[in-house]
């Protein structure tokens, strides 16, 4: 996504703004910069740069998609990993990352799931449960983040913040489980991380190690 135009500033919104103050933003900048109204070069480029960002942002599912690697983008940025990786359309439109950074333009495929995580078999966090607080701005005056209102059958804990406020655990697993795998480290999800190794686990994502095998016969020993 590095050097890529942000959808959200080109649109001149907030990346938690609602469908309908998008969609109005679209409008007002297409009424502005249509080529019928404002010919010219420059503004060709602007209505270009308008359509762009709103073939990104302008359906909700296509949004969620482009949000959810924005932040596992964000994520791996702090960490020193895969920085700079760019976002490719999947054949559905969903935008993905490229697989180690690199553009595939022969096969057009998704990226292979990650391999499980490996982690001792007497596992812990080993860190307080006692959550990291949170930006009010991540949440919506209705309760529900920029995912919109949880699908449904909900499981495990609730979040009270992020894109995913008003979903459990549960529903935010069968949808997004990269999240997960990204507030399991966060400090803000310190309270989940017990839920989060339970899914993590049951969805083949996390695994203990096999125990080691000893050889408990003498040095002078018979064999």
């Amino acid at each position: 996504m590095t050097g890529a135009p942000d959808p959200y500033k080109t649109l001149q919104v907030d990346s938690e703004a609602e469908e309908e103050v998008i969609v109005a933003a679209y409008r007002r900048l297409a009424r502005k910069y249509h080529p019928d109204v404002a010919p010219g070069a420059d503004a060709a480029a602007r209505m270009t740069a308008i359509n762009a960002a709103w073939e990104l942002i302008g359906d909700p599912v296509k949004r969620a998609a482009f949000d959810r690697q924005r932040a596992v983008q964000a994520a791996l940025a702090r960490s020193g990993q895969g920085a700079g990786a760019p976002i490719q359309p999947d054949r559905g439109g969903s935008p993905q990352p490229a697989p180690g950074g690199a553009t595939d333009a022969r096969s057009g495929t998704a990226p292979r799931p990650p391999e499980p995580e490996t982690v001792s078999r007497d596992w812990s966090s080993g860190r307080s449960t006692v959550g990291g607080g949170y930006d009010a701005s991540m949440r919506t005056a209705d309760s529900t983040g920029a995912a919109g209102p949880p699908p449904g059958h909900p499981s495990g804990g609730t979040l009270t913040f992020g894109r995913y406020a008003g979903w459990s655990l549960g529903e935010i697993a069968r949808t997004d489980l990269e999240y997960l795998e990204w507030l399991d480290r966060m400090p803000i999800g310190r309270p989940y991380r017990d839920d989060i190794d339970a899914i993590l686990r049951r969805t083949g994502r996390r695994r203990s190690a096999e125990p080691e095998t000893t050889d408990h016969r003498g040095l002078f020993r018979r064999r």
